[in-house]
């Protein structure tokens, strides 16, 4: 069985995390772009949501992470009791995840479910793929915001339409490939960024992947509150 090797180095990341919401059990917090949820095997990959946190919560752990290009909402156990609760919500898909996205081209429904099971593939390292037969079952829910277009540098219009995303299900990289399988990849996204070449060029160009946790909706472990945590877009 080959090992596989991530080669990927993160450049530094000047963005600091800000911090919503917290309490003696957890904390809310706004990932930056460009910035990992977990430090990497590789030392120089060892900044990270955790790393940074870890400093002002000493034992906070993870519950769920964000792709190093995706931005916002994110909640931190402070102690593996309120890290246990938290992810007994995940896994029973109690929680409900808001994103917001900018998706190359116009899309023809103002809404739908995109199901398409996600699998890992090792010769396609770090990217996922689409697969029938061996992969997991994969579910997004997509609402049309508006359609825009986007002035280039060429001075052409590049068509955009803007999505409320929810995924029923929290596969890696979900969202990002499910955008290319109904070919409108997320602007900026380097690893599903579609076949077209002006795409590919442009996507290369945005300033950064066009994926925003907007909202995230689950129950106090402990008060047992709701919390409906919203963090505004920056694109």
């Amino acid at each position: 069985m080959s090992t596989i090797i991530d080669t990927f180095i993160a450049p530094p990341c000047h963005d600091e995390i800000e911090i919503l919401y917290q309490d003696e059990h957890l904390v809310l917090i706004n990932k930056p772009t460009g910035l990992l949820s977990l430090s990497g095997k590789n030392p120089q990959n060892i900044d990270s949501v955790h790393y940074r946190l870890v400093k002002l919560f000493p034992g906070c752990t993870l519950v769920h992470r964000l792709d190093f290009g995706t931005s916002g909402l994110m909640v931190v156990a402070r102690n593996k009791s309120i890290n246990a609760l938290l992810c007994q919500q995940f896994s029973q898909r109690k929680v409900t995840k808001v994103y917001s996205a900018l998706l190359c081209g116009h899309l023809k429904e103002n809404e739908g479910i995109i199901d398409a099971s996600i699998a890992k593939d090792p010769a396609l390292f770090p990217r996922m793929s689409i697969c029938s037969l061996n992969g997991k079952p994969a579910r997004s829910g997509y609402q049309v915001i508006e359609r825009l277009y986007h002035t280039q540098e060429n001075g052409t219009l590049l068509p955009l339409t803007r999505v409320q995303f929810i995924p029923e299900t929290g596969r890696t990289h979900q969202l990002r490939i499910h955008s290319q399988f109904i070919g409108h990849p997320i602007l900026g996204c380097d690893l599903y960024g579609g076949c077209d070449c002006d795409l590919i060029e442009e996507t290369k160009r945005a300033p950064r992947l066009m994926l925003h946790a907007s909202e995230l909706h689950f129950v106090h472990p402990i008060s047992q509150a709701p919390i409906k945590a919203r963090c505004e877009s920056p694109f």
